[in-house]
């Protein structure tokens, strides 16, 4: 049994992030996977903005702050990983990317898949994704989801995905369980 994290990429008020991860993760659960789902929101970590003399885990790993400890703690317990991500200026978001540069090795040698929306099926912020997770060692599937906020969401608010995504999301969880199965050999 593995377990996939399925991490918010938005802390706004008025966030359509935590439709679209409550979505994935129902839509996760009713596969017969050998897997465990459960949504990670960022917004329940308060991070400060980072802003350290050098990464903490090129030091050590005793951060700064209890959320930092508790986010390290989460990060680390996961198999895997599917993130929710919006798209803001073509990348994801300043929260995001704050949280995942706080940890490092806690991400590494581990899976993820990437589910995207935005007026622009969030491929960029997609891309972006990957890179930042490349260096940390995350191991990103080929396929992801993309969402429109035209299409996939009444009044760009509430989220009602068109059937047509469901093989591709399928196919996300699928092969992020796989990979997460395969790679928990080498931790």
């Amino acid at each position: 049994m593995v377990k996939i994290g399925i991490v918010t990429g938005s802390t706004r008020k008025a966030r359509v992030n935590m439709q679209v991860a409550e979505w994935v993760k129902d839509f996760a659960e009713k596969m017969d996977l050998e897997a465990e789902f459960e949504i990670v929101d960022i917004k329940d970590y308060d991070f400060p903005m980072f802003n350290e003399d050098l990464p903490p885990a090129m030091v050590n790993k005793q951060y700064s702050t209890d959320a930092i400890n508790a986010w390290s703690k989460k990060i680390d317990e996961l198999d895997g990983y599917i993130f929710i991500t919006p798209e803001y200026n073509k990348s994801v978001t300043a929260p995001l990317k704050n949280a995942i540069d706080y940890i490092g090795p806690e991400w590494g040698n581990k899976s993820a898949g990437i589910v995207g929306y935005g007026s622009t099926l969030a491929v960029a912020a997609t891309l972006s994704l990957r890179q930042i997770l490349s260096n940390l060692n995350v191991a990103t599937v080929a396929p992801f989801g993309a969402f429109s906020l035209f299409t996939d969401f009444e009044n760009m608010s509430t989220f009602k995905p068109a059937e047509v995504h469901n093989a591709t999301i399928e196919n996300v969880v699928a092969t992020t369980v796989s990979w997460a199965k395969g790679l928990k050999t080498i931790r």
